[in-house]
């Protein structure tokens, strides 16, 4: 219920629309009862025996409403065949059925116009606040995660949510008046066979109750399928290129079609259960029908019963207009619990705390000096990658990481973006633990080229541009120019307005990797982090990136992370990592004459090339 209570906060903002449904159903649940109640005296006409009353009736109080209605209508059929004949009356009861209807569905139609209102704002509403989570929430989340399911839950669960809850909603709204009304006309016109009626109600109650026990399980199931299912492409679709060239094929498409073959069996009994709702909670409504059609309808041929026939028979059809709503509440059970696995999927990920908070009282970044960490210690897991880690980095310094694969090197830059925080020790800058800085103030003033360009499918200006939605043309151009990207720029079809394709598969890895640092050029950060920036690249493309490289290192503190050696010999200082800790330290020449292990890195990939 909690997690209900919460889904219904977000209809808050649209608490207008959700008062304009209920005005609105109240009226059609209104006239939806008249349309029924007007037929008793058109087959009193039918049966001949309707009542002639030649006097316009007083009304005298909430007590005698009942007969007031009745000798009113009573009076205008007697008056219209009076002055005409009994068909001209029906023709008047068949215009006023006709009115009553047309009514009937205006409103009803006027109640789903402004409900569409509350349910695609709370859908909307819904996404959004899972896409910010996600975003706010550290990169160590979406890691231990599949893409898939995290897709499943923004669509297939969100789209199971508006259709099994949020449509529950507006039954929920629109059901009870009708439920309510027909009830009361119902007692009207026979208090004692409506006391009948309700004996079977729970009965057919606990029925539909107990065949809906098991459908929330498999919900569940389906979700969680849903999202191995979607994992699975998503991984399928960004590694094709790998899957054809080992002729995985076969391999692939099997493990798809027993993810497949598994998310038919579930969605099979959850269909099947479903479908069992309406026809059941119909058979069991019906069959009520037929037992107060038995039951009054032996009242009332023995005259034992106050009812005439036309008001028994309008009785039947008030009755029957009630079986619908009520199956429909009915169904309401199956679908919120269809709904409920989807609902806490989304919810889990809104519930996340993320560990990286925002001080209440931030301090204002400055960096004039240094930034530095002192024993520092972090892993992922159990496992720890940096123990008791201590650097100095001097503002204007450049500086190498180098190590083998899993020494700590791209640990130690996130750490200083604080894309995770410490186990223990600090970071600081100037002396301000970076804890003590707004992230995103933090992060404003840091620059990352990494090894694969990561552009998106926008034009080259929004991927230059990114995350500034008004960039001045000119800025744009001359961060392009400073990162050697202009040329190649003014060669393509659009120029600045090029769609780049998905990841910018448009262009060549060089092109990609110079659009990346034009973004870092545009974002003019005294911090800039290039993490393998070259390591894919051919030679001729590396050397036409590294030459904007070396420009957009002028006058920045800069963090250089290479398994290519040859691109951080002009560092100002290199440090190797090895077993968590810094293992050397020095200059390119003084590594080489300690003959150390930056040293046999070196020699190594001599021999290699």
């Amino acid at each position: 219920m909690k997690n209900y209570k919460r889904l219904l906060r977000y209809a808050k903002p649209y608490f207008n629309f959700a008062l304009a449904n209920a005005a609105f159903n109240l009226l059609y649940a209104l006239f939806n009862v008249l349309s029924i109640l007007v037929f008793i005296p058109t087959l009193g006409i039918l049966f001949g025996t309707q009542e002639p009353v030649y006097t316009a009736p007083t009304y005298s109080g909430i007590g005698s409403l009942k007969s007031y209605l009745e000798q009113q209508l009573n009076y205008f059929i007697t008056t219209q065949s009076e002055q005409s004949d009994e068909v001209q009356a029906l023709v008047a009861i068949v215009l006023l059925s006709a009115l009553i209807f047309l009514l009937k569905n205006v409103f009803r139609y006027l109640a789903a116009y402004v409900l569409s209102f509350l349910r695609t704002g709370i859908v909307k509403d819904l996404q959004d606040q899972l896409y910010n989570k996600l975003v706010e929430l550290p990169l160590s989340y979406t890691k231990s995660k599949r893409k898939g399911d995290l897709i499943a839950r923004m669509t297939s669960d969100v789209k199971e949510v508006e259709q099994s809850i949020i449509n529950s909603f507006e039954t929920i709204s629109r059901e009870p008046f009708t439920i309510v009304l027909v009830m009361l006309s119902m007692f009207v016109l026979s208090w004692q066979l409506t006391l009948f009626v309700l004996l079977f109600f729970p009965v057919a109650g606990f029925i539909i109750a107990r065949v809906g026990k098991s459908l929330k399980a498999q919900s569940l199931k389906a979700q969680q399928e849903t999202g191995v299912f979607l994992s699975f492409f998503e991984e399928t679709l960004g590694k094709l290129l790998v899957i054809k060239s080992f002729t995985a094929e076969n391999a692939f498409k099997s493990k798809f079609e027993q993810s497949t073959k598994n998310l038919r069996g579930i969605m099979n009994r959850v269909i099947q259960r479903n479908a069992l709702a309406s026809p059941l909670s119909e058979f069991l409504g019906v069959l009520v029908v037929l037992v107060v059609l038995w039951y009054g309808g032996s009242l009332v041929l023995r005259g034992d019963s106050l009812l005439s026939p036309q008001e028994f028979m309008g009785y039947i059809g008030l009755f029957y207009t009630i079986i619908n709503p009520v199956k429909l509440l009915t169904t309401v059970n199956y679908n919120l619990k269809k709904g409920k696995p989807a609902l806490e999927r989304i919810m889990e990920i809104i519930d996340t705390s993320s560990p990286l908070l925002d001080p209440i009282q931030a301090v204002p970044f400055r960096f004039e000096q240094e930034i530095r960490f002192n024993q520092v210690s972090f892993g992922y897991d159990k496992e720890p990658i940096l123990e008791e880690f201590d650097l100095t980095v001097k503002k204007g310094e450049t500086l190498a990481i180098v190590g083998t694969s899993g020494s700590g090197k791209t640990t130690m830059v996130q750490l200083l973006s604080r894309f995770y925080d410490v186990n223990s020790g600090s970071i600081t800058i100037d002396g301000v633990d970076l804890r003590d800085f707004k992230k995103s103030d933090l992060r404003k003033h840091i620059a990352f080229v990494t090894q694969e360009a990561m552009l998106f499918n926008e034009s080259v200006t929004t991927n230059i541009a990114l995350g500034e939605t008004d960039a001045p043309l000119n800025a744009v151009r001359l961060a392009a120019e400073k990162a050697n990207a202009a040329p190649f720029i003014k060669q393509l079809e659009h120029q600045y307005e090029m769609v780049l394709g998905d990841d910018g598969n448009r262009l060549s890895g060089g092109q990609k990797q110079r659009i990346a640092i034009a973004r870092a050029f545009f974002k003019d950060a005294p911090i800039l982090v290039l993490d393998e920036a070259t390591s894919a690249l051919d030679t001729e493309s590396e050397r036409e990136v590294q030459f904007a490289l070396d420009s957009i290192q002028k006058d920045r503190t800069t963090f250089i992370i290479a398994h290519r050696l040859s691109t951080v010999q002009k560092a100002d200082r290199i440090i190797v990592l090895d077993n968590k800790r810094i293992a050397e330290t020095g200059t390119h020449n003084e590594l080489l004459q300690k003959k150390g292990i930056y040293a046999n890195l070196i020699q190594l990939q001599t021999l290699a090339t």
